[in-house]
Parts: structure tokens; sequence; C-alpha cells
């Protein structure tokens, strides 16, 4: 992927796992490199034992202690690295669409398309099951479901919406998908889906 840029933006959690490694000197006198090095010269020898080694040994977070097991195995670097997260999120989408689901990659472009054309600061910020659309926040997501079926979530609060749109409780969970679209052909893309695609962009402000 080297000099060519990719269609995907980078993950919120990237630049919040980045302000974390920036801090931990701070915070827990170590460096990230400096506890890699601690849990390798003396910890236990899996990435499990490491994490409780950590969290009962150092009084670390379960965040933190999971984070520098997974380095000290050399893994997680997309988690904090935006070159290394968008190499993996080209993956991430490679992976959820192969197999019995290849068939549903036609459906899940045509959306991404849609999506990222429905602002100038629209992004798309794939994670290993869904692909989430972010404004401000997420506004939408695009998520294999089936082998036939993408559905096509909204956030859009406790907004009343026509029935083709399900409620997916997530209002009185407090998650951000409210509802979605099942979408099973290029066909169900119509005017009524992008549509409601506007509508949740532009409440995202």
């Amino acid at each position: 992927m080297a000099g060519t840029k990719s269609i995907y933006s980078v993950h919120p959690g990237v630049v919040m796992v980045q302000r974390w490694v920036e801090t931990l000197p701070e915070k827990t006198g170590r460096s990230l490199d400096e506890w890699i090095a601690l849990v390798k010269k003396s910890g236990p020898k899996t990435e499990k034992e490491r994490r409780e080694w950590l969290k009962t040994n150092y009084r670390l977070g379960t965040n933190s202690a999971w984070w520098i097991a997974e380095r000290a195995e050399g893994k997680g670097l997309e988690d904090s690295d935006p070159e290394s997260y968008l190499q993996a999120a080209e993956k991430y989408v490679e992976e959820m669409f192969a197999g019995s689901k290849s068939g549903l990659r036609p459906i899940y472009d045509r959306l991404l398309t849609i999506g990222l054309g429905i602002g100038k600061d629209a992004k798309a910020c794939p994670c290993k099951t869904i692909v989430p659309l972010y404004r401000n926040h997420v506004f939408a997501q695009i998520k294999p479901s089936t082998r036939t079926r993408i559905d096509l979530g909204f956030s859009l609060g406790d907004m009343k919406t026509p029935a083709r749109l399900i409620n997916t409780g997530g209002f009185e969970k407090k998650d951000r998908i409210t509802h979605r679209v099942p979408i099973s052909s290029l066909d169900e893309i119509d005017d009524e889906v992008k549509h409601w695609l506007k509508v949740a962009y532009d409440l995202d402000v």
C-alpha cells in the first residue's frame, strides 16, 4: 500500500492509544519500550499470564496491561500507528467479504461510495466485523450480517421512521446505531436509503 492513499481514514481509537503511549511514562514511571523490556525479562511466558502479572504486580489497568502484553508479543501496532492501522483496515475489509460473503462486496462498495460522498468530512474507519462511517461520531455503519445480507445502520436517536427502518433498540441502550435497513441487492440501495444516510450525517453536528 506504500505510496497509495487509502480510501479509509484512521480510526479515532488509534489517536486514543497514541495518547496512552505518550502519557505512559508520566503515569507509570516507565515508557512503553521499558515496560516491554520488563515483561520480556521478568514476566511470565504467555500473553494472558503477562496481563494478569502486570495488573497484580504493578497495579496497571486492564487496558494498559492488555496493550503492553500484546506489544511484548509484537502485536497490536495497528492500534496506535496510523499507517499500520490503514494497512490492517484494508485487510479487515478483504476478510469481511471473503468466502461465503464475497457476493456482498459490490453492495458494500456501493454503500461505501455513497457514504463517503454524503459530505466532505465523512470518513470510513473499518473494524474487523463492521465498517463505521464517521463525521464527528459514528453516523452509520455497514455490517455484513449474513451470507446474503448487509445491514446498513443509522444513528437517528429516537426519531420516528418508516417501517422499512428497523428499530435496533439502540437508543434505549445508548448505542450510536438506532435503526437499520437490511440490503440484499444493489437495487435496494435506492433514494430512501440515501435520504436516511444524509439525515444521519446531518444529525451528527
